[in-house]
C-alpha cells in the first residue's frame, strides 16, 4: 500500500506484501545539519504520550551508491502492537511543498528516534521502500540520549533485509551502514554560533549572531593558530625532534608555494578595507533608516 492511496495508511502485520523489485544497494548515508536538526525539533515538539515521532528523509543519491540527506519534515502517526497508521495526505502535500523548492531531492527512507527496531518499524520500512523503489530505503535512528539512560546521543542508518523463503513485511533485518554529518562552508557560521550557545550566552538560552568584524578577526585567529601550529612542526622536523612524513611535505609545499603576487600589491588590505567599507555603509543605512522612520512618526503625530 503506497502513500497515495488514503489520508490515513494503516499498515497491519497480515495485510502487507513485500516488494520484489531488485534494489539499489546503498553504500553509505550522509545526513546535513537541517535535516538532524528539523528531526529534533520534531521530537522536542512531540505529544507527551509519544514514545517515539517518525518522518520522511528527502535527499539525492549518488552513482556510488551514496545517500545524502539534505531535508526531512515530520509525518503525523499513531501506532500499537497490531498496526501503524500514518497520515499520508500530510506526507504527500509536504512533499510536493518541498519538490516545488527542491526538484533534485526525492523521498530517500524515513527516521525515527529512539533505537529501538521492532515489528512496526519493519512495517514502515518496507510502506517507504515502495515509496523509493528502486532505491532501498534508508531508515535513520536518532538516539536524543533522553528515551534510554547509559546511551548517548547518536545517529545510525540501516537498510532492510527481507527474511524467509516468503518474507513477510514485518520479517526482515536491519543492516546498518555507514553514515557521517557533513555541513558546507555557509553552514559553518550556524554551527559555530550554536556551539557558542552555552558559553557566550547573553541570556536565558539566547545567543546573538556575531558581526562581521568578529567573524573576520575570528578566522585570522585561527589561521595565526594554524600557522603556528605548522611552524612548530616545521622546526621539530628541521631540529631532528620528530621524524617528517613526506606527505605532510609535498601538502605544505603546494599550499605554501603559491605565488604571492596579490599580497605583494596589496590584495589583502585592499580586500579588508572593502570589507570595513560594506560595514561602515551597512551602518550608514541604518542610521538612515531609522531618521526616516522617526521623522515620519513625528510628522503623523
Amino acid at each position: 500500500m503506497s502513500f497515495g492511496r488514503s489520508s490515513a495508511v494503516y499498515i497491519h502485520q497480515q495485510a502487507l506484501s513485500s516488494t520484489s523489485n531488485q534494489a539499489t544497494e546503498v553504500s553509505s548515508v550522509t545526513i546535513h545539519p537541517v535535516a538532524l536538526f528539523s528531526i529534533l525539533d520534531h521530537y522536542l515538539r512531540r505529544k507527551d504520550e509519544q514514545a517515539r515521532v517518525i518522518g520522511t528523509l528527502l535527499g539525492t543519491v549518488l552513482d556510488s551508491g551514496e545517500v545524502e540527506v539534505r531535508s526531512s519534515f515530520a509525518v503525523p502517526h499513531s501506532e500499537s502492537e497490531q498496526q501503524v497508521a500514518i497520515d499520508g495526505d500530510h506526507h504527500r502535500t509536504m512533499y510536493e511543498l518541498h519538490h516545488r523548492v527542491n526538484p533534485k531531492e526525492v523521498v530517500v527512507g524515513w527516521y525515527s528516534t529512539g533505537s529501538n527496531l521492532n515489528a512496526n518499524s519493519a512495517l514502515i520500512q518496507n510502506l517507504y521502500s515502495q515509496e523509493t523503489t528502486p532505491l532501498q530505503a534508508v531508515h535513520l535512528a536518532i538516539n536524543t540520549g533522553l528515551e534510554e539512560s547509559g546511551k548517548g546521543a547518536g545517529v545510525k542508518a540501516y537498510i532492510s533485509s527481507p527474511v524467509g523463503i516468503s518474507p513477510k513485511p514485518e520479517n526482515c533485518v536491519f543492516v546498518p551502514v555507514p553514515v557521517e554529518l557533513r555541513f558546507r562552508e555557509t553552514e559553518k557560521s550556524g554551527l559555530d554560533l550554536l556551539a557558542s550557545a552555552s558559553s557566550a550566552a547573553t541570556g536565558p538560552g539566547i545567543t546573538q549572531p556575531i558581526s562581521d568584524l568578529e567573524a573576520l578577526e575570528q578566522s585570522i585567529k585561527s589561521v595565526t593558530t594554524m600557522l603556528d601550529r605548522v611552524l612548530g612542526y616545521v622546526r621539530s622536523v628541521l631540529a631532528g625532534e620528530v621524524r617528517g612524513d613526506p606527505a605532510v611535505g609535498r601538502y605544505l609545499l603546494d599550499t605554501f608555494a603559491a605565488s604571492t603576487d596579490d599580497l605583494e600589491q596589496g590584495g589583502f588590505n585592499a580586500s579588508l578595507q572593502d570589507t570595513l567599507m560594506v560595514s561602515y555603509l551597512a551602518n550608514l543605512v541604518r542610521s538612515q533608516a531609522e531618521i526616516s522612520s522617526r521623522l515620519a512618526l513625528a510628522a503623523t503625530s
